[in-house]
C-alpha cells in the first residue's frame, strides 16, 4: 500500500510583529489534522521565508500578520517564491488584514485571507480542498 503524502505547510510571521499566538494555534490545528507544519517563529524577513519554503519543499505558505505591513511584506515573498520556482505553492494569509486590501493580495497570488476568529476547521478544509483540486 502506498503511504499518502502529508501536506507540508510553512507558517511564517513576516516583519517586526511579535505576536504569534494565532499563528501557533493555526500551526497546531494543521498538525493535528495530519499535516506536517514548519513554524518559522517571529520577525522573519521575506527572504528568510522564501528560503525556508524552498528548503522545506512545502505545499503551502501561510503568512500571519498583525502589524499592518502586509502590503509591504507579502509582495516580496510572492516574488521570491516565483523566482525560486515555487509557483505551485498554495499561498494563504491570516491576521489583521482590512477587506479593502484583499484584492491587492489576491493579485500577487494569495488564494485566501483568514481573519481573526476564523474557525481552524475552515482553514484546514480550504487547504485540503484547494490542494486536492490542483491534483485533478
Amino acid at each position: 500500500m502506498a503511504e499518502e503524502t502529508k501536506i507540508r505547510v510553512l507558517v511564517a510571521k513576516p516583519g517586526l510583529d511579535g505576536h504569534d499566538r494565532g499563528a501557533k494555534v493555526v500551526a497546531r490545528a494543521l498538525r493535528d489534522a495530519g499535516m506536517e507544519v514548519v513554524y518559522t517563529g517571529i520577525r522573519q524577513t521575506p527572504e528568510m521565508i522564501v528560503e525556508a519554503a524552498v528548503q522545506e519543499d512545502v505545499d503551502v505558505v501561510g503568512l500571519s500578520i498583525l502589524s499592518g505591513a502586509h502590503l509591504e511584506l507579502f509582495p516580496p515573498i510572492a516574488e521570491g517564491l516565483k523566482k525560486k520556482g515555487k509557483t505551485d505553492v498554495l499561498f494563504v494569509a491570516g491576521g489583521i488584514i482590512p477587506d479593502e486590501d484583499i484584492p491587492a493580495l489576491q493579485k500577487i497570488g494569495i488564494k485566501a485571507v483568514f481573519g481573526p476568529g476564523t474557525p481552524t476547521p475552515k482553514i484546514i478544509e480550504f487547504i485540503k480542498n484547494e490542494l486536492a483540486a490542483r491534483k485533478n
